[in-house]
């Protein structure tokens, strides 16, 4: 029985109608955000769960909604991107609102660029060909989800392939004269920092040309190629040669390889073991930028994974003219530049233009033939955070630009990178660098992980000392509590960079609370950094970083023209000379160290994206003991192997046998012993012998061929009792020693 309340009913009434004591009404609550629905296959402007969107139907049905958050909710799966989607002003947050693109709770939504390759045919030496789609060249190819190899030669010394400004030499000793269609091949050159891959033109006898502007750009005399004093382009004397020729049919010779045949648009793939192409999944990218905000603000990207984007310029007649960090030097003609003003970044899955208030979140980069995201054109107060980029063919995240004094509408202004994790990228463009950051001001790079990477981890800022870069935009960047491991790996032959890599002054910025281990380590060249405050870097100070186990200076300060630079309370295992330019500083720095205290455990522990164990260092026993040798070259005695800094080398004279010792003062169980050459790699061809007695009667002996590296580790299993430790030459030369570590 439904019961009735008349007297109750009519008092509210008069209670509401005459506004007396009765408590105000309670304001009614902002609308919830409007969730619009987009899937793989979506398609109308419905835009719900049940009948869901196109990406494209959920942008053109989110302009029409005001008053309110957005979010465009995309549901798991593979969306297949033929052109970029964009977003630009009329797609962005209005009156204090946001407009959040994101995965669907649970879903791992993927927009990729990659075109599938099926119809393989099996040919009779095991290699298997298919036809390639029209419009798309495989630059890369992604068998399974696993990268393959564009199929590459040996190296060609310069010697043989002598590089002038017309092409070069080699066509006959490398068989090039003999390929079936040498003009799809590339030309893969490394000149300390820079990459350059250009492709094959033209064979007439032993001569090799090469695409232009590509080849042009790589070489000297175009005034707009860096500093004017630089000499690193492929017709410079620091040019040692090709690194090796690839994309060639007769080169096709290693499982994991292939080859692209532009004349006949087939792709030729010799699987690995247990692969059979029909019954893989074979992709390469197509779709150059995946994702664009144009002019795009209080936006939010979250959770969604960019993968098989393509980079296009490196295919054209372009090519790869490298310059520095992953930027290339590109065009017939241009103003004279040797600031690098107008240099070109890479192309990106996810770029943001004039951006303000973006966020990219928990993101995915993966597969990439380029680079992951580039923040340009005047982005200001956006961030790139909690994301993973991995398997990047060029560099992770790009900020700002090259230009050092730009419209104030065009400065990048109080961004950040922060935990982020970048892992093995530059897999292609080894020069590329983790993360790159130009003219930049207010910018906040922290708490990343960068792991495994060819050339320097983190670079910020531009301009070199040059005339119209010395008064730039730069200033109060923040490189603050980063893990950069791994990085200027030996085998990648890039040179003269660092861990974390700094140009140009900037007042205010602060290198800080960072963990580098690793960095050029078991490189060739004396020349691989932690921290390299190189060119006009200024007004810097790098402050409680721990560094371990660098190629060469801790911390790099090598111009004079680099000025009130200062290094206090940092942690490291070598030493440094001090630093260069005007009002610099090191200060309360503890070098040397074979051990790291609790205090700087704790600092690299909690570096990075997540808090990881840092790796310890270990013992060495020969710091406190007595170093000999056979005879000493000049003022370079034993004990600078023995001084715990890698920048200062011992040196005998050339002679047969010669040797140098260190006496531990007592008898050791030894493990393992770390020879770090000398500036000139001079010791090669040479023995390391334990002995418990001084004749060295009862030596173990550990052989070494070639070049030791900085360092080449030599082990003794499980340990060998020993209190004198000789490295000694199996013929006649001379020993030079940086640093020599024997551990228990």
């Amino acid at each position: 029985m439904r019961r009735r309340f008349p007297v109750l009913a009519a008092t509210v009434v008069s209670v509401l109608a005459l506004g007396t004591s009765a408590a105000p009404p309670v304001a009614a609550a902002p609308p919830g955000p409007r969730v619009l629905h987009a899937a793989p296959h979506g398609s109308g402007d419905a835009c719900s769960a049940a009948r869901p969107c196109s990406p494209t139907g959920a942008r053109d049905a989110a302009r029409t909604i005001d008053g309110r958050d957005i979010r465009v909710e995309l549901a798991d799966g593979t969306y297949e991107v033929t052109e970029p989607l964009e977003l630009g002003a009329a797609d962005s947050g209005r009156g204090g609102h946001t407009v959040t693109w994101t995965a669907a709770p649970g879903a791992d939504p993927v927009l990729s660029g990659g075109r599938a390759i099926g119809g393989w045919a099996r040919n009779a030496d095991g290699t298997w060909t298919a036809a390639v789609p029209d419009g798309v060249t495989p630059r890369q190819l992604f068998v399974d989800g696993r990268r393959a190899v564009r199929a590459r030669g040996a190296a060609c010394p310069a010697a043989t392939c002598d590089a002038t400004t017309a092409g070069m030499t080699g066509a006959e000793a490398t068989g090039i004269a003999r390929w079936h269609r040498p003009t799809g091949a590339e030309a893969v050159i490394k000149v300390r920092w820079r990459t350059y891959r250009c492709r094959i033109a033209g064979v007439r006898g032993d001569d090799i040309t090469f695409a232009r502007p590509c080849w042009t750009n790589a070489s000297s005399g175009t005034n707009r190629t860096g500093p004017a004093w630089d000499s690193t382009t492929v017709d410079s004397a620091r040019y040692h040669g090709v690194a090796f020729f690839e994309n060639a049919r007769e080169l096709l010779d290693e499982p994991g390889e292939f080859v692209w045949d532009a004349a006949d648009r087939t792709v030729t793939y010799l699987p690995r073991a247990g692969e059979n192409p029909r019954h893989t999944r074979v992709l390469t990218p197509a779709t150059e930028r995946l994702m664009v905000l144009d002019g795009a603000h209080d936006l939010r990207v979250e959770g969604i994974t960019f993968a098989h984007a393509a980079y296009r310029q490196p295919a054209t007649d372009e090519g790869y003219a490298g310059t520095q960090a992953g930027l290339t030097l590109t065009g017939t003609t241009g103003p004279v530049d040797h600031a690098g003003r107008h240099y070109t970044k890479p192309a990106a899955a996810l770029t943001v233009r004039g951006g303000r208030h973006v966020a990219v979140d928990r993101a995915g980069f993966t597969h990439l033939g380029g680079a992951g995201v580039v923040l340009e054109a005047g982005t200001k107060d956006s961030t790139v955070i909690r994301s993973r980029f991995t398997d990047l063919s060029s560099g992770a995240v790009y900020v700002g630009d090259t230009e050092p004094k730009p419209d104030p509408v065009l400065a990048g202004e109080r961004n950040s990178v922060a935990y982020n994790t970048i892992r093995h990228t530059g897999v292609e463009y080894t020069d590329a660098v983790g993360i790159w950051a130009g003219y930049e001001a207010e910018l906040s790079v922290d708490h990343n992980t960068l792991e495994d990477l060819p050339y320097s981890g983190i670079s910020v800022g531009w301009g070199w000392n040059q005339p119209e870069a010395r008064d730039s935009v730069l200033r109060d960047n923040r490189i603050t509590a980063n893990r950069v491991t791994d990085v200027m790996r030996v085998e990648h032959d890039q040179h003269d960079g660092g861990a974390i890599y700094t140009q140009g002054a900037q007042p205010g910025t602060v290198v800080t609370g960072n963990y580098i281990n690793r960095s050029a380590y078991g490189n060739t060249e004396r020349d691989g950094n932690g921290i390299y405050l190189d060119e006009q870097s200024s007004h810097i100070r790098v402050e409680g970083n721990v560094l371990t186990r660098i190629g060469y200076k801790w911390v790099s300060n090598w111009a004079d023209y680099g000025i009130q630079n200062h290094a206090t309370g940092n942690w490291t295992d070598t030493d440094a000379p001090a630093l260069a330019g005007t009002g610099s500083t090191m200060a309360d720095n503890r070098t040397g160290l074979d051990r790291l205290p609790a205090e700087a455990l704790a600092v690299a522990e909690r570096a990075g994206a997540r808090p990881q164990r840092a790796e310890q260092l270990r013992t060495d026993l020969a710091r406190h003991g007595t170093a000999t040798q056979s005879s000493t070259d000049g003022t370079a005695p034993a004990a600078y192997a023995l001084d715990g800094d890698t920048t200062t080398d011992t040196r005998t004279r050339a002679e047969p046998g010669a040797w140098w010792q260190v006496d531990l003062g007592g008898v050791r169980r030894v493990r393992q012993v770390e020879v770090w050459n000398d500036a000139s790699t001079t010791t090669g061809d040479f023995a390391v012998q334990l002995s418990r007695t001084a004749d060295f009667a009862d030596a173990g002996t550990r052989h070494v061929s070639g070049k030791a590296l900085r360092p080449t580790l030599v082990e003794f299993g499980g340990g060998q009792e020993a209190r004198f430790v000789r490295i000694r030459l199996t013929g006649t030369g001379r020993v030079g020693l940086a640093h020599v570590l024997v551990h228990p």
